[in-house]
């Protein structure tokens, strides 16, 4: 079943000039992109700053504006519903961002920052309730419950991400988008944050959409690829079949650039 789907999306930016502010052209930030993702699985999504990743991703649930074009989630249109209307939705599609310290709030304790979440979606839940299931996240993503009262700065990049991603899941979501989740990390981090991820997914049947600028990475987490540059998907296919015979000439120089690293 498909989860999520994307038709013609364009996301375009007016440019203004002159004293009256008119606008004279749009820069093309998403241009007329189409793809889908099937439940309980990654559709990775590559292209290096600047090629519209996390343009497109945070139009998809509402965080930022859509030109045109159409977006489903379980079989309904969602792109022109009103915050009011899209509430209920934000409980099944979250984010995990790309810095986890600008993320997360450095004024609360981590327990308060996963607990958050569920104090606005799960209302019927009772104070002890939603601690139990502070404590039941935290050691779900690798994390000694007895450090919840201590805050974000005292806390290692990889420990953060792991801190976003249990408050990702606090709502029970089906959707997550990862936007660059460990590319902020050492790299002897990343790998476990990565493979924490795929047992998520694995032990709480999640659909992903990764994002990322490493082609490696992506086929590392993913079933399907979209390679997006300057706005427009330039190819897409099975992971496999995207990494080992790219037709694109600026996916090859991806490959070539991993390749070189």
């Amino acid at each position: 079943m498909r989860l999520l789907s994307v038709e013609n999306l364009k996301v375009h930016f007016p440019v203004r000039t002159g004293l009256l502010r008119r606008v004279t052209d749009a820069i093309r930030a998403v241009d007329g992109v189409s793809f889908g993702i099937e439940e309980g699985k990654t559709l990775g999504l590559v292209g290096e700053s600047g090629s519209g990743k996390s343009t497109l991703s945070r139009a998809l649930i509402k965080l930022g504006p859509v030109t045109s074009g159409i977006v489903s989630y379980g079989g309904r249109q969602i792109q022109n519903w009103t915050e009011a209307e899209f509430r209920p939705l934000r409980k099944q599609m979250q984010m995990v961002f790309q810095d986890p310290f600008s993320s997360l709030n450095p004024r609360m304790t981590i327990g308060k920052i996963i607990d958050e979440p569920m104090g606005i979606h799960f209302k019927e839940l009772t104070k002890r309730e939603r601690h139990e299931r502070v404590a039941s996240l935290m050691r779900k993503v690798g994390l000694d419950p007895a450090s919840m009262s201590r805050f974000p700065h005292e806390f290692s990049g990889g420990q953060r991400q792991r801190i976003g991603i249990a408050r990702a899941l606090a709502v029970e979501p089906k959707f997550l988008i990862c936007d660059e989740p460990v590319s902020a990390l050492d790299v002897s981090v990343q790998a476990q944050i990565l493979n924490l991820l795929k047992d998520l997914q694995q032990e709480l049947g999640l659909t992903y959409l990764f994002i990322a600028h490493d082609l490696a990475v992506v086929r590392h987490m993913s079933d399907d690829i979209i390679v997006l540059y300057r706005g427009k998907i330039v190819e897409q296919g099975r992971a496999d079949e995207v990494c080992e015979r790219p037709r694109h000439e600026y996916t090859q120089k991806l490959l070539h650039s991993v390749a070189t690293v």
